[in-house]
C-alpha cells in the first residue's frame, strides 16, 4: 500500500527544487514541470519496477523515456531524490559543464537519462523501439513515456502511433500531459487537435483517462488500470489531465510560465506555498 502522505511530501519538495533550480540561472521551464510533479513522484516511487543502480541496457526493469525534455527540472529532481545521483548536484542545473543541461542529454552520463530529448516529437519512436527490444530479449518489463499535448502537433508522433498499433507493441504505456498550454498560448488556439482520445482510439490504441492528474491517488489508480491493459495486443495511452504550474498559484492555468523563471520575490512566494519537507539541496 502506497504511503500517500509520504509521496505528497516528496512532491512538495520537488516543487521547491524546480523553483530554486530555474530561479538560480534565470532560465528553464517551471510550468510543465510543476504540472507533472505528482506524476513523476508516483512513477518513480510506486509505479515502475526499478532495479538497483543504473545501466543503459535497462534489461530486467521498467524503462522511462521523457519526450518533452524541456520539463527537465522535475525529471532531475525526482531522479536525484530517487537516488540516481546526489541531490546536491541539482544546484548545477543549466550551468556550463553541468550534467544537468536544460534539456536532458546522454553524453554527460547522467544516471537515469536514456535519451537526449531536446527536440520534441521523437520520444514516442524511441519508446516503441525500446519496447520492441524488450520483446526480443524476452524481458516482460514495461516501457513508459511522457509527452506534451502541444508536442503531439509534431508529425513524427503520428507515424509512431500508427506503427505501435500495427506492430502490436503492447508493452508500452505512453502518457500525454494534457495541460492545454504550450509556449505560445493555449494548445487549442495554437493548433486545435480535436478529440485526442478519439484520435488514439482510431489508431487502435487502448486509452485510459486520468481526470485528476495532480492527485497522486488518482494517478496510482489510473496507471494501475493502464498496466492491467498491457499484453493485450495493443499499446496503451494515458491521457493525464494536469494544471500547468500546479502548486504555485500565480503560475497556474497559463502558458506564461512555460519557459519563464521567477524573480526573487516570486520565488519567495512560491516556496512559501510549498513548505520544506525533506530538506533543500
Amino acid at each position: 500500500m502506497a504511503d500517500i502522505t509520504k509521496l505528497e511530501d516528496l512532491a512538495t519538495q520537488v516543487r521547491r527544487d524546480i523553483l530554486r533550480m530555474v530561479h538560480k540561472v534565470n532560465s528553464g521551464h517551471p510550468g510543465g514541470s510543476l504540472g507533472c510533479t505528482e506524476f513523476f513522484v508516483a512513477l518513480y516511487n510506486e509505479i515502475m519496477d526499478r532495479k538497483e543502480g543504473f545501466d543503459m541496457d535497462g534489461i530486467g526493469e521498467d524503462l522511462f523515456f521523457l519526450s518533452n525534455g524541456h520539463i527537465s527540472p522535475v525529471f532531475y529532481s525526482v531522479l536525484a531524490r530517487s537516488d540516481y545521483f546526489p541531490v546536491e548536484e541539482l544546484s548545477t542545473f543549466r550551468l556550463i559543464n553541468s550534467r544537468l543541461q536544460g534539456h536532458p542529454t546522454t553524453h554527460e552520463g547522467l544516471p537515469g537519462v536514456r535519451i537526449a530529448s531536446g527536440s520534441l516529437g521523437q520520444g514516442m519512436s524511441v519508446a516503441i523501439g525500446a519496447a520492441q527490444a524488450k520483446k526480443l530479449n524476452d524481458d516482460n518489463h514495461l516501457v513508459y513515456s511522457l509527452h506534451g499535448d502541444g508536442e503531439l502537433q509534431e508529425g513524427q508522433n503520428w507515424e509512431a502511433i500508427m506503427y505501435a498499433s500495427a506492430k502490436k507493441v503492447d508493452n508500452l504505456i505512453a502518457t500525454v500531459d494534457l495541460n492545454g498550454q504550450q509556449i505560445d498560448g493555449a494548445t487549442d488556439d495554437v493548433l486545435y487537435m480535436g478529440n485526442i482520445k478519439a484520435k488514439f482510439e482510431a489508431f487502435d490504441w487502448i486509452v485510459i483517462e486520468i481526470e485528476e492528474g495532480n492527485n497522486i491517488e488518482s494517478i496510482l489508480k489510473g496507471m494501475a488500470d493502464a498496466k492491467s491493459k498491457t499484453g493485450k495486443g495493443k499499446p496503451v495511452c494515458v491521457l493525464l489531465k494536469t494544471i500547468m504550474g500546479h502548486g504555485v498559484d500565480f503560475m497556474m492555468y497559463t502558458h506564461a510560465w512555460h519557459g519563464k523563471a521567477p524573480n526573487d520575490e516570486q520565488l519567495a512566494v512560491g516556496l512559501a506555498q510549498n513548505p520544506e519537507t525533506l530538506g533543500d539541496y
